[in-house]
């Protein structure tokens, strides 16, 4: 499947805080992917890392364009989602980039 010419996606990154990971996983499935996927970012990768000097958790979604990307992330709704995600993360870094097939950073 080829990604539309304009279609972007969103590359998050992330550390889970020591002790939290029950309550980050929990958040994860209950609010930040519900919510996300609200907002119109469509979920298309989720990566753990186990082993290596990177960041634990690289995730990303796709939307249908810049723009769109822009008006989520200037949105209350994705500084009430990222607040809460800082409530469980460290290192938080995020990238807007042209989607495409495969593995991005």
């Amino acid at each position: 499947m080829q990604y539309p010419a304009n279609m972007v996606k969103l590359i998050l990154s992330w550390d889970i805080k020591p002790d939290l990971e029950k309550e980050y996983f929990e958040f994860v499935v209950r609010e930040f992917v519900p919510g996300i996927t609200k907002l119109g970012i469509q979920p298309t990768d989720a990566w753990y890392t186990l082993y290596g000097d990177c960041s634990q958790i690289l995730t990303a979604g796709i939307a249908k364009d810049p723009g769109v990307v822009q008006d989520i992330l200037s949105s209350t709704e994705w500084d009430d989602l990222e607040s809460r995600l800082l409530d469980f993360v460290d290192n938080l870094e995020r990238k807007v980039v042209l989607a495409r097939q495969g593995f991005q950073l």
